[in-house]
């Protein structure tokens, strides 16, 4: 097992953090002050200049790995970009996730990757040409709408919203939130997961489709806060669909009754690509914490002194490195076997990343005492953002349900060898 880096990983790696050294955090306060200015929601000119030294520098749309097309659909209009793998990729999504708004700048940020990669894998010529392209170009943004208010959605089976068809028209009716993104005025497209038959077998029921955002009847009814942060100028939004048409042929991805399909193709790197950035995340928590107890003083001695915070500092750095050597394991299987043979190793890091990422910026925030949970040092936003996750792309009970049933699978052998409970008899 070879822990060393390539030199193409190494090279790839460098040029993210040394770009963000040199154009993203000596901007930071400038995002901050731009974001204050005017209306909530618009587009910060911090970001599109960033963009355009990113993308003619070449470090642009790195996400999509060389494996992402399928023979199958019309390939006619290529993805472009370097083409790196999700080992390579892990490494530089997790210097983007050290700055909050670093991976825009890369046109690295969800949804649109996850949605460029629907694209990219099930989409039609005509739908890449209209979509696709422009959000390669970093010239649009996009939005996923798959969650209801009124239901489970953590059961996508449970969706409510119905796609029916009616001459050469599909007519969409529902509410969606958590629609991330939709709050960008360049949104332009999203991607919608309905149900098409409702009487069909369970994971035939539904299709995904696209829906531009200035369709009739499409209303944004409100923005959702997270812990009072309303993520503007990208945000959260509740959408309403009231008998929106939208063109049959132009708009249906692969086909009827595949929405489950395209899901699982785009959920698994989408989870991942949090992850990576969530260990970013947690060592600029981790530095923030090391620097404060390194020069305040509390009761004759610096708060580093204190036994305590050697402990919660040893912790951090000790979870910080298990947590991204089984991020990096799951992104190389990813590479190397698939994402289905994966989906263990990716269903681990999606509970621990979060989960590990929250212990350490609490810490860092008790370490800045009630400097913590002001805006000064972005740590209490960064935890809001952060506790998103254990819900986002499926909430760590469902990811957790999935670990246990692979142990349980590799001793079923065991459960056949027990009698049944009407031959167990009554233990007295």
């Amino acid at each position: 097992m070879d822990f060393d880096l390539t030199e193409r990983q190494t090279h790839w790696r460098d040029r993210v953090r040394d770009f963000i050294e040199s154009h993203v955090r000596p901007n930071d306060a400038l995002y901050h002050q731009q974001q204050l200015e005017g209306g909530r929601w618009k587009v910060l000119p911090v970001i599109e200049e960033a963009k355009a030294k990113a993308k003619a520098a070449g470090i642009w749309n790195l996400f999509m790995p060389p494996s992402s097309g399928r023979p199958n659909v019309d390939d006619s209009v290529a993805f472009e970009g370097p083409g790196l793998t999700n080992l390579e990729y892990a490494l530089c999504a997790e210097e983007m996730g050290r700055i909050e708004w670093a991976s825009e700048v890369f046109n690295c940020s969800a949804p649109d990757t996850g949605n460029m990669e629907v694209f990219m894998r099930y989409g039609t010529a005509a739908q890449k040409a209209k979509w696709m392209v422009p959000l390669m170009n970093g010239e649009i943004r996009s939005a996923f709408l798959m969650t209801e208010p009124q239901v489970a959605s953590s059961d996508a089976t449970n969706i409510e919203c119905r796609i029916e068809r009616d001459g050469e028209d599909y007519v969409i009716n529902g509410t969606k939130w958590w629609s991330s993104g939709a709050g960008d005025p360049r949104c332009a497209v999203t991607i919608l997961m309905g149900k098409t038959d409702f009487e069909a077998k369970k994971h035939q029921q539904q299709s995904m489709i696209l829906v531009p955002m200035d369709a009739k009847g499409l209303t944004v009814k409100r923005p959702l806060t997270v812990f009072g942060y309303d993520d503007a100028p990208h945000g959260h939004m509740e959408i309403e669909l009231k008998d929106v048409r939208v063109n049959a042929e132009e708009a249906m991805l692969l086909g009827e009754g595949r929405g489950f399909e395209i899901a699982q193709g785009r959920l698994g790197p989408g989870r991942i690509h949090h992850c990576m950035r969530t260990i970013g995340a947690a060592e600029s928590a981790l530095e923030a914490m090391t620097k404060r107890l390194l020069s305040r003083v509390a009761f004759g001695k610096r708060l580093a002194d204190q036994s305590v915070w050697e402990q919660r500092v040893a912790e951090a750095r000790i979870d910080i490195e298990m947590t991204r050597l089984l991020c990096l394991k799951a992104a190389d299987m990813m590479d190397k076997v698939g994402n289905k043979t994966a989906q263990g190793e990716i269903a681990m890091i999606k509970v621990q990343a979060p989960r590990m990422a929250l212990r350490i910026i609490d810490d860092a925030i008790q370490a800045h005492g009630g400097a913590g949970v002001s805006q000064d040092f972005n740590l209490a936003k960064a935890y809001a953002g952060i506790r998103t996750l254990r819900l986002a792309d499926g909430p760590d009970e469902v990811h957790n349900r999935s670990i246990a049933r692979i142990e349980f699978g590799k001793y079923g052998d065991i459960a056949a060898k027990l009698p049944s409970s009407g031959d167990m008899g009554v233990a007295r």
